[in-house]
């Protein structure tokens, strides 16, 4: 439930605090003086679209702070956990919007920054807000339909959204039967290729890091001469030539120094550590030397092994052109075309499988389908006849609600069926759709006594949000219809807190709750105005009905009707 609004520099309000209470609460004030105002102000809130025009003249900014109860385990308590919202001590949750002058709005709730859309969802079961574009979209067949649905209880509820459900899947699935069916010639050619270069892969039989071996290789084999004579010289050059006698060699060298050092070093210990490093590079000489040696009797130069390695590394360029930049890459694609391969092949079973399931939906779809068609069928006689009973107390004597259900040319996301409300506006007169014969005064009528038997009908299981905002529903109504108005609109609040904005007294005297905006001019200027909202009561309550009947709050028939009003509508204070 709504408990208080503060407007700050929206549109001619400047500062204004509104406190809403259970019951029927009216809004009312002169043409201009800001009623609009304090819905737009509540639309905000609600996630509506933030028009940066609406902020006040010569302010930065607008902003629009709210404070509803909210219900332990309710949607809207789970939905402000989600978001991080924190809730006051006493249980409330506050909810701010702000509107830049030039620039972006933003959006808080319980004190956390939140996307607009998170005040658009929590709105969905704060409130029902009904005004002038209200009743032209009850002309449309799918309002229609959806305030049918809603009458028809929970259970029908359970079974739209099962539905719906299914609804859903199947579709997804059809998207994915054809799209396996028009593109089965691609998936055929996408797998023959696959199978090509597997082949091929295959045939070639690469082993990681192959190439690169390959490449090291043939790169020895290709010079092995010019390897053989520097491998040569530099062992002759360590160890000298094999009789040692035109060059000892450098080992034989150092093995000399070793010597000398080793006979001297008895003498000094400096010596004696030089002796030391001598002999180990003596050690590393002789090691290098041996692998020389090795290396050279290993090194031959074979023709016919380098013809079989270029050939072998022709074999892996041709892959490698073809499939990825080294042996590696091309395995790794062979590993991926082969699970890719797996899934075109398996496009036939995927087919069945999801043909199958098709069939398995279609024959529950069907089912859900009879069964809403039924429950809206008996729905429709209840709602027509309590919207009726509604409607003859809202001075249409004669009038009744027609609730035909047709059967839709092809099953849709709703159901089988096409759900149309009709209106027969007196007695002998032709019925005739809503969205034709009804003018919008009789919309009002018909929308407010749907809300009504909506929220009263014993037969309803519809769930409907704990406020309604009602805005100007009592537009193209008057005389007695309009007392029947305000009659409904306090019977509606019995259950709901009714906010409503009118410029009728025979409204505004049913109300538990009376706030009065009112507009006064600057001293200094002719444009920017300030306006205040003040709940009345008493005589000044009578002196705003007196103002709404006549226009002259000071006249004293006028207040003597109002307060007569007050009196029959059993409000008196």
């Amino acid at each position: 439930m709504l408990e208080e609004i503060r407007i700050e520099n929206l549109g001619v309000i400047a500062d204004a605090h509104v406190s809403l209470g259970r019951g029927l609460t009216v809004v009312t004030g002169e043409t201009g003086a800001g009623k609009t105002m304090v819905l737009t102000g509540l639309g905000l809130l609600l996630g509506g679209k933030a028009d940066p025009s609406a902020v006040r003249t010569g302010e930065v900014r607008a902003a629009v702070e709210g404070r509803i109860a909210v219900t332990p385990g309710s949607a809207v308590h789970e939905r402000a956990q989600e978001a991080g919202a924190d809730l006051d001590d006493d249980g409330s949750l506050v909810l701010l919007r702000t509107v830049a002058a030039e620039g972006r709005s933003r959006a808080h709730l319980g004190g956390r920054s939140v996307p607009q859309s998170v005040l658009t969802d929590l709105a969905e079961h704060l409130v029902t807000v009904h005004g002038q574009a209200d009743q032209a979209r009850l002309r449309s067949p799918a309002r229609q339909r959806a305030a049918l649905d809603s009458f028809a209880g929970t259970e029908h509820q359970a079974t739209l959204a099962a539905y719906r459900a299914d609804w859903s899947e199947r579709s997804r699935l059809e998207q994915e039967i054809e799209e396996l069916t028009t593109r089965a010639q691609d998936r055929a050619r996408e797998a023959e290729l696959l199978r090509l270069g597997l082949a091929e892969v295959e045939r070639v039989e690469p082993q990681p890091g192959e190439d690169h071996e390959l490449a090291a290789e043939a790169e020895r084999l290709g010079h092995a001469e010019d390897l053989r004579a520097a491998a040569g010289l530099a062992h002759d050059a360590l160890v000298g030539d094999p009789d040692g006698v035109a060059d000892p060699g450098a080992a034989s060298g150092v093995d000399r120094a070793r010597r000398a050092l080793e006979q001297a070093g008895s003498h000094d210990a400096a010596l004696a550590a030089l002796a030391a490093r001598v002999a180990d590079l003596g050690y590393q000489l002789a090691d290098v030397g041996a692998e020389l040696a090795a290396y050279l009797q290993d090194l031959e130069a074979d023709p016919r092994r380098l013809e079989v390695v270029e050939q072998r590394r022709a074999a892996l360029t041709q892959l490698t052109r073809s499939y990825g930049e080294d042996v590696d890459q091309v395995l790794a694609w062979a590993e991926q075309a082969g699970l890719r391969l797996l899934q075109l092949d398996g496009g036939g079973e995927r087919l069945e499988v999801l043909a199958a399931r098709h069939g398995e939906l279609s024959a529950r779809l069907a089912e859900h389908a009879v069964a809403l068609t039924d429950r809206r069928r008996r729905a429709a006689a209840t709602l027509a006849q309590a919207v009726s009973a509604e409607l003859a107390g809202l001075a249409m004597a004669g009038a009744q609600l027609q609730v035909v259900i047709e059967d839709a040319p092809a099953p849709g996301p709703w159901g089988a069926d096409v759900v149309e409300m009709l209106l027969v506006p007196h007695a002998g007169a032709p019925a005739r759709p809503l969205g034709k014969g009804a003018s919008g005064g009789e919309l009002s009528r018909v929308m407010l006594a749907i809300e009504v038997a909506l929220a009263t009908a014993p037969e309803s299981g519809a769930h409907r949000p704990p406020t309604f905002v009602f805005d100007e529903v009592d537009a193209g109504v008057g005389g007695k219809a309009a007392v029947e108005v305000g009659r409904r609109l306090a019977r509606l609040a019995q259950a709901s807190q009714v906010v409503v904005v009118t410029h009728l007294a025979q409204v505004a005297a049913f109300a538990d709750t009376h706030l009065v905006v009112t507009k006064s001019t600057a001293a200094d200027t002719d444009t920017v105005t300030d306006s205040d909202v003040r709940a009345v009561s008493g005589a000044d309550r009578v002196r705003e009905l007196a103002r709404m009947l006549s226009g002259q709050e000071e006249s004293a028939a006028a207040r003597t009707h109002a307060a007569e009003l007050l009196e029959l509508s059993g409000m008196g204070r």
